[in-house]
């Protein structure tokens, strides 16, 4: 079975080995036929504390490494500062 792959910014690298990612998406509401936008914010496992406030990095699904944690940065697109 294929893993589920998204891509975000990092919100927060306050913890150690592990960042906060919000993976914006854009739906059309069923009912109004507006563009909305939804924010989920994703704690995933950063092994070596790489990622930093701002980069923009892909999540790739994993197995549970914590009460909250099933996701595992895959790699960093891009930095804050790029």
């Amino acid at each position: 079975m294929a893993k589920k792959v998204f891509t975000g910014t990092v919100v927060s690298d306050k913890m150690d080995k592990t960042v906060v990612v919000a993976v914006t998406r854009l739906f059309q509401h069923p009912a109004y036929k507006k563009t909305v936008k939804k924010v989920v914010r994703f704690k995933a496992h950063d092994e070596g504390n790489r990622c930093k406030t701002g980069d923009k990095v892909t999540l790739v699904e994993s197995r549970p490494m914590s009460k909250d944690k099933r996701w595992r940065v895959a790699g960093i697109i891009g930095g804050a500062g790029k």
